[in-house]
């Protein structure tokens, strides 16, 4: 395993700290990642770690972008696992989710092949040339270094939120900063609510106003 591969598998975030940077409730994450033993349902993601459980930068993105499909698309979860099965078989990978550009028409799952043809992988014998966006995928930039960065939305998921936070387990071991900087969101929240003022933190970080204004946004939205 390559040391920018064992980055992005290291468990990293707790559940609780998932949820909140997701907007997911902690409920819906767990099921998500732990299943339910007891009723004989599997988890959709597989944890970098189980005991305890904690996620994997990976994970995180995979369950973005699961939270894409149940709440921009409201696909069902027995969809999802039936398209997952089917790109298993067809492109083995530990991150389906994020490895293969799956699309959704609010109905079943596609994958993109030969150029611009639709697989629909709930379906395999039927294809589709329908042409769908997914606001979530475009939150997941590839850096030219072959990184993943990954802009949470703040206020709600649409294609106009602007890309002001980033996520990189290479940067602040993978917790929120300001884009472009190593500057912890936490951190300028905690120094607004201790009295400094918008104006002096965009002065002594050399940022602007609005991104100040933005990282204490994210820090007081609650999951």
């Amino acid at each position: 395993m390559s040391s920018k591969t064992k980055l992005f598998e290291t468990p990293i975030y707790g559940l609780v700290d998932g949820a909140h940077y997701l907007r997911l409730p902690y409920q819906t994450l767990r099921y998500w990642t732990l299943g339910r033993d007891s009723i004989g349902i599997a988890p959709i993601v597989q944890l970098a770690s189980t005991d305890p459980p904690r996620m994997s930068f990976m994970n995180l993105l995979e369950c973005h972008m699961l939270s894409s499909m149940r709440k921009n698309y409201n696909l069902r979860l027995p969809k999802v696992r039936k398209a997952l099965r089917t790109l298993a078989e067809m492109y083995p990978s530990p991150h389906p989710l994020i490895d293969q550009e799956l699309e959704t028409d609010s109905i079943d799952v596609f994958v993109r092949e030969h150029g611009n043809e639709l697989l629909n992988l709930n379906k395999p014998q039927q294809r589709s040339f329908k042409e769908i966006i997914n606001v979530y995928l475009h939150r997941i930039e590839r850096t030219e270094h072959g990184l993943l960065n990954f802009f949470p939305f703040v206020e709600k998921a649409s294609a106009s939120e602007p890309k002001f936070i980033v996520m990189n387990p290479g940067v602040s071991f993978g917790r929120p900063v300001i884009s472009g900087t190593g500057i912890p969101t936490a951190v300028i929240a905690s120094r607004f609510h201790a009295r400094d003022s918008v104006y002096e933190l965009a002065k002594e970080y050399g940022r602007t106003d609005t991104e100040i204004e933005e990282a204490i946004r994210w820090e007081s939205r609650a999951a």
